[in-house]
């Protein structure tokens, strides 16, 4: 019971503290309290990034269907592309 009781007075007096630092317009005490904001907001900004890249990238696969019809393309056209490896030849 005690160690409830010691978590809920811990929890009560964390968030005194923040909502005094608010009060008082200073969010962060220290130079490792900015550093460690902006390391966890850039960490946050590149994952939201890449996950817009992702997104543009099915939209755009799904719409265009681009991968799909230059494979049919090359297929009907019949010719060969590349280069022809002539180390292997015997």
């Amino acid at each position: 019971m005690s160690r409830t009781g010691n978590l809920g007075a811990e929890i009560e007096s964390q968030i005194h503290d923040a909502l005094s630092r608010l009060s008082n317009k200073q969010m962060f005490q220290s130079n490792w309290d900015i550093a460690a904001f902006v390391v966890f907001f850039t960490f946050i900004g590149v994952i939201l990034l890449l996950i817009i890249l992702v997104l543009i990238r099915c939209c755009c696969c799904c719409c265009c269907d681009c991968e799909a019809s230059e494979a049919k393309y090359q297929k009907a056209n019949g010719t060969k592309s590349g280069v022809d490896n002539l180390a292997m030849e015997p």
